[in-house]
């Protein structure tokens, strides 16, 4: 065996001994975690109001009970300064809120949308903050207790596990409530998390940092300071912005496009939906493999361009026309594509957070990740009608040039070794 075939040899060893490690185990159990709640207030919850004749105004107005996490950075210094008397600080508030998400849910079930709508929404908007509060320490749990060098793989398969925990949330939740009582649903989905508590209390606690804050104030300013004491601070901030932001618009108006190209919507569901969900973990898998050997930073430009050609892609429809091959080809591309920058981004974004502040660091650049998907989808109907669909897709993908050119600054392709260390321009 040659020294080249020997050295790989080794890489693949180091590889998959990562790939099973009980770190990644923990990392995909807590995906699902984060995963399941979610719908269950969105489109199982949608199911049970239209099931009862609730006016349709009002099952449009229940998307605002998932307002806790766009605003989950406001009680994240809490979550970094307060540390449970059992645990440890990230394992302590994740049992807590664990435990407390576990009677939400259930409690949900016992409510109706006919009779006690008002505790109805009330305990949906506690779900969602409870849901938030649990992003919010997973998030800190991953960053802290994988090296920077796995961070690329855990990201990857927290996002399969996110992905697993959605689908049976919305596709095995309203697959019951064709047979059971939404009350009983909701008792089977609370007890799916009894899994994910069961990994809290057995999981390692990662090593608390020194310097931690010792005060709410410290909490609250120390983590701005330190992020903004940063050469490239703000670029940062815009390549966030930016990264995904042509991505985000061309989701934002898929739907009517497919119906407008003349796809059914048994079709819709079919193959976007359903094959193209499993695109998506295909995708993040694929990309967390890759980072191990490429790094995160390569990633991030290999990923992006990628993302960017998937995006335009989209223009070809409107020349096949309703073609279910066109269909599954460019939804396939696109989804496999957009996970794997979804998972070198979030890995990325990771990487940048100080361990000290990393609850609250995380919780603000992930709620500004999301900004994109509010102010950047609102004008692209606008958009649609006034360019076309054939220009607005490609309009998508010229979008994604601004931070694909922030990459030289933010991610040096020179700099990335494989090993995930920071760039130096992060540095003070």
């Amino acid at each position: 065996m040659s020294d080249e075939s020997h050295r790989r040899c080794i890489q693949l060893k180091d590889s998959f001994r990562v790939i099973c490690s009980g770190r990644m185990l923990v990392t995909l159990i807590m995906g699902f975690a984060s995963g399941l709640p979610l719908l269950l207030t969105l489109s199982v919850l949608q199911a049970w109001m239209k099931e009862e004749n609730i006016d349709l105004s009002l099952i449009g107005l229940i998307t605002l009970v998932q307002i806790p996490y766009t605003w989950k950075f406001l009680w994240a210094p809490l979550l970094d300064r307060f540390i449970p008397p059992f645990l440890g600080r990230r394992r302590g508030w994740l049992f807590l809120i664990q435990i407390a998400l576990v009677c939400a849910i259930a409690g949900l079930g016992f409510t109706d949308p006919v009779h006690h709508f008002r505790m109805m929404i009330f305990t949906a908007l506690l779900i969602s903050f409870l849901s938030a509060s649990q992003d919010i320490v997973i998030d800190a749990y991953r960053r802290e207790d994988l090296p920077d060098k796995e961070l690329g793989l855990g990201s990857s398969l927290y996002i399969y596990g996110y992905r697993m925990g959605t689908l049976l949330a919305s596709g095995g939740g309203l697959i019951l409530a064709d047979h059971i009582p939404f009350a009983y649903v909701y008792l089977i989905m609370a007890a799916c998390m009894l899994p994910c508590i069961f990994t809290t209390l057995f999981a390692p606690e990662p090593v608390v940092p020194g310097n931690t804050p010792k005060t709410l104030r410290e909490a609250v300013i120390a983590p701005l300071m330190e992020y903004f004491s940063r050469r490239s601070a703000l670029l940062m901030l815009a390549f966030i912005l930016l990264y995904k932001i042509g991505d985000t618009m061309a989701g934002a108006m898929t739907i009517p496009f497919y119906l407008d190209v003349g796809f059914s919507k048994t079709e819709i569901g079919t193959v976007v939906k359903l094959f193209g969900t499993w695109a998506v973990i295909v995708g993040a898998i694929t990309g967390g493999f890759l980072m191990l050997r490429l790094g995160i930073r390569r990633s991030l430009w290999i990923f992006g361009f990628l993302q960017a050609i998937s995006t335009g892609c989209f223009a070809l429809l409107v020349k096949t026309g309703p073609s279910i091959i066109a269909l599954s080809f460019v939804i396939s591309f696109e989804n496999l594509s957009s996970g794997m920058g979804t998972a070198a981004f979030v890995a990325f974004m990771a990487s940048i957070t100080d361990k000290r502040f990393t609850a609250t660091q995380y919780a603000l650049l992930s709620s500004l990740m999301a900004f994109p998907r509010v102010l950047a989808s609102a004008p692209t109907g606008f958009m649609a009608q006034s360019a076309g669909w054939e220009f607005f897709f490609i309009i998508c993908m010229l979008v994604a040039a601004p931070g694909m050119l922030l990459l030289p600054k933010i991610a040096p392709w020179n700099l990335a070794n494989g090993s995930g260390k920071r760039n130096t321009l992060t540095k003070r």
